[in-house]
């Protein structure tokens, strides 16, 4: 899990108001987070099963959230796919 320090510097990098903690662009950059540092941990930890389905259910999470921004607004889309530095 991530840091409360690491979590509140990402909500105020990606946040699009200033009460705003739980909007798609704020989960999506939470998620890019958990999923680097659970992609470093599987690389010294190759037979860690369970952080590697983990690892899966974070990401099909984050796919899910893209598709939806990417449905709903496609700039907002973009933008932050081009943050996080997505290959879209």
């Amino acid at each position: 899990m991530l840091e409360k320090k690491e979590k509140t510097k990402i909500i105020e990098k990606y946040k699009l108001h200033e009460k705003d903690t739980g909007s798609t662009e704020v989960q999506i950059a939470l998620l890019t987070q958990e999923i680097d540092r659970l992609l470093s941990h599987l690389k010294k930890h190759r037979k860690d099963f369970h952080s590697k389905r983990g690892l899966l259910k974070q990401v099909a999470k984050r796919r899910k959230l893209l598709g939806y921004l990417k449905e709903e607004d496609e700039p907002r889309y973009k933008s932050i796919a081009k943050k996080i530095g997505l290959k879209k």
